[in-house]
């Protein structure tokens, strides 16, 4: 007799399989091999009672502190412990409950959502000489070079900015701006660049994004987050897809002490807000991207938390977008240059993957091609 342990879930429906267990029946064990951990803040305190026992019903659990079955407090924060089969029975079970269990079981939904999609990469161009980063700053002929040898390395998305968004960064008019982009976008249509890759205008200035969208851009890269409805009024007039990023304060003050009190909950109740900003506008969520802003006010400690807890926001139904590459954040983990960032911007690139990332914005397309087609043969992706 021989016996070993399982690694993925991917690995474990193969097996399934392989043993002829019949497809119904491999779907249904597929939803006992994940266990989903989800933290509950604000719960009130007797429907934290019902949920513990309905969890308990079912083999699943929900973690509480001592005292709440005298209801000591009005509220306490909660740790529900299910696999997506329990989950889905749990859900059920709280639709009917009372003390906010209904409101709870429609947000527990979007747990049970899977990933969306291959992964794509996001090849970044400034046209600035003010970039964080010198290798992605490109002018004239250089840029359109530039351009062309990412789509040839396997960029999916370009994204082309004319401001940088590094912290401290200087604030542009909008009239420089655009004279800054308009070349670019001239020469993308006039070669229909368009046709090979998606573009995407990393601006939220609205003559600038309307400009580059008449061009034949296809995807507006905010890092305001939908803070201007004239953007996402843009979108929806082009029939363009909406980049929704997560920053505290501006780029000239995001860095300074940023604070949050939970920052996985702050980021996920900012993109609940936005993304229902875009629906009522004419936007659907299918045509949303979510970015939670390593970098764009956040400590080292909270890009790690959000990088942890990324999955999460699957929830909301939307892709994911990660945009780490060459950040200061990799030197405060280890002191390390700009320009020999590579090796960690991959190391937290794929962890995001991992973690639902499907878009991935970098500086160094052809080396996260090789590094994603590794992942997805080590992930048994075909």
């Amino acid at each position: 007799m021989r016996l070993y342990r399982l690694g993925e879930s991917r690995q474990r429906r193969e097996i399934l399989a392989k043993l002829g267990v019949d497809k119904g029946g491999v779907a249904i064990m597929a939803e006992k091999m994940e266990t989903l951990w989800i933290l509950i803040r604000d719960l009130r305190t007797p429907g934290a009672n019902i949920l513990k026992q309905d969890a308990l019903s079912i083999g699943a659990d929900l973690a509480v502190p001592s005292g709440v079955i005298t209801c000591e407090t009005e509220k306490v924060d909660a740790l529900l412990i299910a696999t997506r089969a329990q989950l889905r029975r749990l859900i059920r079970k709280a639709s009917a409950q009372p003390f906010g269990l209904k409101k709870l079981a429609k947000a527990l939904r979007g747990f049970l959502r899977e990933e969306q999609g291959p992964v794509r990469i996001m090849g970044v161009l400034n046209a600035n000489d003010d970039s964080f980063y010198a290798g992605s700053r490109f002018l004239g002929d250089e840029a359109m070079n530039r351009i062309e040898a990412m789509i040839k390395e396997g960029a999916a998305i370009i994204d082309i900015g004319a401001v940088s968004s590094r912290p401290g960064a200087a604030e542009v008019s909008a009239q420089e701006e655009l004279r800054r982009i308009r070349p670019l976008c001239e020469e993308i249509g006039k070669r229909r660049l368009f046709e090979r890759a998606l573009f995407s205008i990393d601006s939220y200035t609205p003559e600038v994004v309307d400009y580059a969208l008449r061009s034949g851009f296809g995807l507006i890269n905010d890092i305001t987050g939908a803070s201007d409805v004239r953007l996402i009024d843009l979108a929806v007039e082009h029939n363009a897809d909406y980049c929704i990023m997560h920053m505290q304060g501006t780029p000239q003050t995001m860095q300074r002490a940023p604070r949050y009190e939970d920052v996985t909950a702050e980021v996920d109740a900012f993109f609940d807000e936005r993304i229902a900003r875009c629906e009522a506008r004419g936007l659907p969520r299918e045509r949303v991207l979510l970015d939670v802003g390593i970098g764009f006010g956040k400590s080292l400690e909270h890009n790690l938390t959000l990088l942890r807890n990324h999955r999460t926001f699957l929830r909301h139904g939307c892709e994911l977008l990660i945009g780490a590459s060459r950040k200061s954040m990799i030197d405060r983990i280890i002191s390390t240059p700009t320009e020999e960032r590579l090796p960690g911007t991959l190391a937290i690139h794929l962890k995001a993957v991992e973690n639902g990332a499907t878009v991935v914005r970098c500086h160094d397309v052809a080396e996260h091609r090789q590094a994603l087609a590794v992942w997805e043969a080590m992930e048994g992706i075909s």
